[in-house]
């Protein structure tokens, strides 16, 4: 932590999983300020009153106000870029709004940050942005491609650095459907899974933190980070939580499974990295760094002379990198508070249906 020590570090959408799981872990560090900017007063306010202290500010606005953001970005020196519409049936129907703060938002933010002199920017991005096939994803891409292109256009060695690191599903994030599973078997209802064969990669708060904290330490201008991440199919989820849960009571190890089919958008596996990404990936031992591509459009060589080595590399997926077991899943599990506190392992430090992390 100590390349935070009495620097200012600014969360965009802070005030969702991330940005809560980012307070945990700064909280009791050397860091002199967090700033949380997002455009929801209640959940402001709800983190005000939880945490009462001076180390945090507050800051209203929108991503997509350009001006707001130029107001919280002023003396800080570190940011978490996590504002982003990231649900994938709301961004289908509105892909407009996906585009304005995935993509029109985050470019709000680099310029600010560029402006302002910040030091270093992360920008959350998500497996969907690889080889994307729904709204939420495509504007992830773009997103992305817009924080590298910065990145390339700033050059190595300059004041201000800017990276992306990509992650799979983060387990009960806000909208995840570990809670969702949770409350359908409380209630009595059967767990429904949209094909037991689909694969997730499984990643904590914790684990998304650790990335980006990586990558202020480690990333250079255009630098995309990968954490490597295990895997489990949607049928060893939902098995290891009944299991999990019939500690509280064995009736909910006898929850009925219903299949119900594949939604709109979804995929059967996610791709953290492309095998185009492969070839030029630097294997960190946990991480994967992807370095941009520093071609310029002086490109028409590379229409004439291509690259072998792509067409023998695989992509990395949650098909093929490692699998878990029920076992596996469930000591995955424990890790997530709110199941702990659930199990009475741990004292409840907010209100039992709030679920998320």
């Amino acid at each position: 932590m100590s390349i935070f020590k009495d620097k200012v570090l600014l969360i965009t959408g802070g005030t969702g999983s991330f940005g809560n799981a980012v307070l945990r872990r700064f909280l009791d560090s050397d860091i002199k300020e967090i700033r949380i900017f997002s455009r929801d007063e209640k959940k402001q306010d709800d983190m005000r009153h939880a945490l009462q202290n001076p180390k945090v500010k507050f800051y209203i606005g929108n991503v997509r106000n350009r001006q707001s953001v130029d107001i919280a970005m002023r003396g800080v020196d570190y940011v978490f870029s996590a504002a982003a519409l990231k649900q994938v049936p709301s961004c289908e129907f509105f892909p407009m709004e996906a585009t304005m703060t995935n993509v029109v938002g985050t470019n709000n933010v680099l310029l600010s940050a560029i402006e302002y002199g910040v030091k270093n920017v992360v920008v959350l991005s998500t497996d969907k942005a690889a080889y994307p096939i729904n709204a939420m994803g495509i504007s992830k891409a773009l997103m992305e491609k817009v924080a590298i292109a910065k990145g390339r256009e700033l050059g190595q060695n300059a004041q201000t650095t800017i990276c992306c690191t990509r992650y799979g599903n983060v387990m009960a994030s806000r909208g995840s459907v570990i809670p969702l599973w949770v409350e359908q078997m409380e209630q009595g209802k059967p767990v429904t899974i949209t094909d037991p064969d689909m694969t997730r990669f499984m990643m904590t708060l914790d684990d998304a933190v650790d990335l980006v904290i990586y990558a202020f330490t480690h990333g250079e201008n255009g630098d995309l980070f990968v954490q490597k991440a295990p895997a489990a199919t949607l049928d060893v989820l939902a098995e290891a939580l009944k299991q999990t849960y019939a500690q509280v009571d064995p009736k909910y190890g006898e929850t009925e499974v219903r299949v119900i089919g594949t939604r709109h958008g979804e995929k059967l596996y996610e791709t953290l990295v492309t095998r185009e990404e492969m070839a030029k990936a630097i294997d960190m031992g946990d991480y994967y760094r992807i370095p941009c591509d520093t071609r310029d459009l002086n490109y028409d060589k590379f229409f004439t002379s291509g690259s072998e080595e792509v067409s023998k590399i695989e992509d990395y997926h949650s098909h093929n990198t490692r699998r878990l077991d029920i076992t596996g899943m469930k000591n995955l599990l424990l890790k997530l508070r709110f199941i702990r506190e659930d199990l009475g392992l741990e004292p409840r430090s907010k209100a039992k249906e709030i679920r998320s992390e």
